[in-house]
C-alpha cells in the first residue's frame, strides 16, 4: 500500500479542475489501459494525490475506480463532485458525505409496480469517523466572503443510479423518495466506485457538493453559477480528509506505548513484568498485577517470512474457505471468485518478479473483499496482505 497516495476520482471536469486546483506540480501518470491520472501533492503537505477523470456512469466509474486501486494501492478512493439534494436538509453549496451509498437501480417489476432491491455500501468507519471530527472543525472551507453563509457538511445515505434525475414529480422520482426516503443527495458515480473498493479492499469515500435540487432546475443560470461552487467545497473538504487519512498512516506505524500509574506501596513486593502484544489489525488487552514501559505495535509483520512461507499458509487458506462454502456463510459464486484471486496471488507468490509482490497483494485485497462478511478469513488475510506487501 502507498501510505502517503489517496487516489481521487471525479466525473466531469468542473469537478476535475476544482480538485486539480488544490494540487502542486501534478505530473502525468499512464495506466497500461490507457486511462490518464495526474499525480500531485496537496498544497503545503506531503499527501500525494492520484487524480482521475472516470466520466458519467456507475459502470465507468466502477473500471477506472479499480485501475487507479491496482495501479496505485492507495489509503483510500475518494470520489468527489456534485450532486442534486432529494430534501430541503441540505443547502445549495454544503457537502454531503455518504456514510452509505444504494444503488437504488436493483429492483424487480411486477404486476403492482417496482419492488425495490437495492445493494448498498457502507463507509469504513474509520473513514466516517475521520470526517465527521474534520466537520466539527469547521476550518476545512475556502474563503466564502461575498457568497453568503460558509457551506457546512452532511451525512448521510447518497442514492447512485444511471440516469440524470431532473425533476421532483416525475414517477422514478416520487419512487425513489419511496423506497430511499434517507437519502440526503442523488448522482450517478457512487455505486460504482463503491463496489469496486469493496471488491479490491480498498476503504472508499463519496462527498458531494449540492448544486441543485433535482426539481428540473438542471443546466439553468442558477445550477451553472451553483455547480463551480459546489464542485469547488467538495474538493475543499476531500482533499482536507486525503490528508487527514495520510497523516493517520504515519500515526499508525509508529508503537503505541502505554503508560501504567500504579501505587508503589502496594506493588513493591510484586515481581515487575514488562508485556509486549503485538496485534495484526485486531484489539488488543493487556491484563497483569503490573505493567511497566509495555509497548503495543500494530500493522506489524506476518508469519510468512520469505515467499515459500507465503505459499504454504496460502495454501492452508484454500481449506478456510472450502469449509465456509460446505457451512453455507460463503455462496457458491463468491467461493469461485475467491478461489480465482487465491490462486492469482499463489502464483505471484512463486514468481519471485519485480511485479510479483504487487500482483499478490492486489489479489488479496480483492479476495478480502469479496471475504469482507466472514471476520475469521478478514483476519487470516490481513497478516497475508501485510507478507505480500514485503516480497521482494
Amino acid at each position: 500500500m502507498s501510505k502517503d497516495l489517496v487516489v481521487i476520482l471525479t466525473a466531469l471536469n468542473l469537478e476535475y479542475q476544482a480538485v486539480r486546483r488544490k494540487l502542486s506540480d501534478p505530473r502525468l501518470h499512464r495506466h497500461r489501459g490507457g486511462t490518464l491520472f495526474e499525480v500531485g501533492t496537496v498544497q503545503g503537505t506531503s499527501c500525494r494525490v492520484a487524480l482521475g477523470l472516470t466520466n458519467k456512469g456507475n459502470h465507468s466509474a466502477a473500471v477506472i475506480a479499480e485501475r487507479a486501486i491496482q495501479e496505485f494501492s492507495p489509503v483510500a478512493v475518494v470520489f468527489v463532485g456534485v450532486a442534486g439534494a432529494l430534501w430541503d436538509t441540505a443547502r445549495l453549496g454544503d457537502v454531503v458525505m455518504a456514510t452509505h451509498v444504494y444503488a437504488y437501480h436493483g429492483a424487480t417489476s411486477e404486476d403492482d409496480g417496482a419492488k425495490a432491491r437495492p445493494r448498498v455500501w457502507e463507509t469504513a468507519h474509520g473513514i466516517s469517523q475521520l470526517g465527521s471530527h474534520l466537520a466539527r472543525l469547521d476550518d476545512w472551507a475556502d474563503d466564502t466572503s461575498g457568497q453568503g453563509s460558509a457551506p457546512q457538511v452532511r451525512f448521510g445515505a447518497i442514492a447512485a443510479g444511471e440516469v440524470v434525475q431532473n425533476s421532483r414529480i416525475s414517477a422514478e422520482a416520487r419512487w425513489i423518495r419511496q423506497h430511499y426516503n434517507d437519502a440526503l443527495a442523488i448522482e450517478m458515480e457512487g455505486a460504482g466506485v463503491a463496489q469496486a473498493g469493496h471488491l479490491n479492499g480498498a476503504p472508499v469515500a463519496i462527498i458531494r457538493g449540492i448544486s441543485d435540487r433535482a426539481d428540473g432546475t438542471k443546466n439553468s443560470a442558477k445550477d451553472r453559477d451553483w455547480q463551480p461552487r459546489a464542485a469547488a467545497n467538495a474538493a475543499a473538504f476531500a482533499t482536507r480528509l486525503a490528508v487527514e487519512l495520510v497523516a493517520e498512516q504515519g500515526q499508525t506505524a509508529k508503537p503505541l506505548t502505554v503508560p501504567v500509574h500504579t501505587d508503589r506501596t502496594r506493588t513493591a513486593d510484586r515481581r515487575e513484568e514488562h508485556v509486549s502484544n503485538t496485534a495484526h489489525q485486531s484489539t488488543v488487552g493487556i491484563m497483569a498485577g503490573s505493567v511497566r514501559d509495555s509497548s503495543v505495535y500494530l500493522d506489524a509483520g506476518s508469519k510468512a517470512s520469505g515467499p515459500a512461507d507465503l505459499v504454504a499458509e496460502l495454501d492452508a487458506l484454500h481449506a478456510h474457505l472450502e469449509r465456509h462454502r460446505a457451512e453455507g456463510t460463503l455462496d457458491e459464486d463468491t467461493y469461485r471468485e475467491a478461489l480465482t484471486e487465491l490462486g492469482l496471488a499463489r502464483r505471484a507468490a512463486r514468481e519471485r518478479t519485480p511485479g510479483s509482490s504487487k500482483k499478490a497483494t492486489m489479489a488479496l485485497k480483492r479476495l478480502r473483499g469479496l471475504t469482507a462478511d466472514l471476520p475469521e478469513l478478514v483476519a487470516r488475510l490481513a497478516p497475508l496482505v501485510v507478507a505480500a506487501g514485503d516480497l521482494s
